[in-house]
């Protein structure tokens, strides 16, 4: 989700990173035409998915419209990756930013890293907004990716997300670290009739 209050901001500011548009509305946007963050009450299934380097196993995920799912993601590769729900073009659009948070130091190929080590120089435009990635860290604390939506998972970690399917979309899950969606990780999400 998008920053949550004022002290967010005013910690950016502070380190240098005014640049950056944290308007909570935008970046909650995109996700919520199909969906929102699910409760734990709500689930009535868990769906195991395995990432290796570049693949997903399932390859294809069913769901239905109303329906709350939880989200068990285990990364069995060696390297940093993404489980992400959304449609094509907020993917291609999440794959740019991905790219320019690499360039800027916030994560690499295994992690993320610490805000500290970032390289603001090579971010000096970049709307995080839109990359639905609200509460980045500061300081020595990793920025965080945490919209119900998405997953960043280290190399043997497992993480959960649960997510609520408000309405059918036509939706992949996908890493959109650089170069993993053109290698193939991406998977469709098909709706139940």
């Amino acid at each position: 989700m998008g920053f949550r209050t004022s002290l967010a901001t005013a910690t950016l500011m502070a380190l240098g990173v005014a640049a950056i548009n944290v308007s909570p509305a935008v970046a909650d946007s995109a996700y919520q035409a199909f969906g929102t963050r699910g409760r734990a009450q709500d689930v009535k299934r868990t769906i195991d998915v395995v990432m290796r380097d570049n693949s997903y196993q399932p390859q294809r995920i069913q769901v239905r419209a109303g329906e709350t799912v939880r989200f068990r993601i285990r990364n069995a590769g060696e390297l940093l990756h993404e489980f992400n729900i959304g449609t094509a073009a907020m993917h291609q659009q999440h794959q740019r930013e991905m790219r320019a948070m690499f360039e800027s130091g916030m994560m690499t190929a295994t992690s993320m890293a610490p805000m500290a080590n970032m390289d603001h120089s090579k971010m000096p435009n970049m709307d995080h907004s839109n990359m639905g990635h609200g509460n980045m860290g500061h300081g020595n604390m990793p920025m965080r990716h945490d919209d119900p939506n998405a997953l960043l998972v280290e190399p043997g970690k497992t993480g959960e997300m649960i997510f609520k399917f408000t309405r059918p979309a036509t939706l992949e899950f996908a890493c959109n670290i650089p170069g993993h969606y053109e290698s193939g990780m991406v998977g469709k999400v098909d709706f139940a009739r």
